[in-house]
């Protein structure tokens, strides 16, 4: 069922609903509040495809939040990370020696998390993890794992909740497939 807005014509279709979406949000904070219980986390948040997801997330977590975010780029205007990743804001405060939550909102090829994780570890974190709401393991090249993930979706190009295609679409509540006839041309 296609909202009224026009943005959702340039979708095939709805992959998950905002309705899917919160519900599996408000699990992920909860699997998060019982395993940092004794050490919370600083969650970072990347811009700004996760900002949305980050935003649901931390108040789904009942524990004392230190939050920070980064700014990281690999596909510029492109559906296709290019592999290079650039950091174009970074954190604000030291992270030494404290568990490292980095919220991303969607895992493909895993060569932006790899190069962050290992940029994070250098600064001397107790641990740095991932949770992602979305992930495509059939395209990773890397051996990235996630250590908390909203849902694993096939190989399309997904716009929504935070999710873009050249800055446009972030704003929709539900998460759909983005027709190729939009970047195609």
């Amino acid at each position: 069922m296609f909202c009224e807005s026009p943005m959702y014509e340039d979708l095939e279709r709805i992959l998950l609903s905002k309705e899917e979406i919160q519900a599996r949000v408000r699990e992920l904070g909860e699997q998060i509040t019982a395993d940092y219980r004794d050490d919370p986390p600083v969650l970072v948040g990347i811009l700004k495809g996760a900002i949305v997801f980050f935003s649901d997330l931390i108040r789904s977590i009942e524990l004392p939040l230190t939050i920070d975010f980064m700014a990281v780029s690999s596909y510029g205007s492109s559906t296709k990370s290019s592999g290079v990743v650039k950091i174009i804001k970074d954190l604000d405060h030291d992270i030494t020696g404290k568990n490292v939550l980095i919220v991303e909102d969607i895992v493909d090829s895993g060569m932006t998390l790899s190069h962050l994780k290992q940029v994070l570890a250098t600064r001397k974190a107790k641990k740095v993890s991932i949770v992602t709401l979305l992930d495509k393991p059939e395209r990773r090249r890397t051996n990235l794992t996630t250590d908390y993930c909203g849902f694993q979706i096939p190989d399309a190009f997904v716009v929504g909740y935070g999710l873009d295609y050249a800055e446009k679409y972030r704003n929709l509540p539900d998460i759909g497939i983005l027709s190729p006839k939009v970047y195609d041309l």
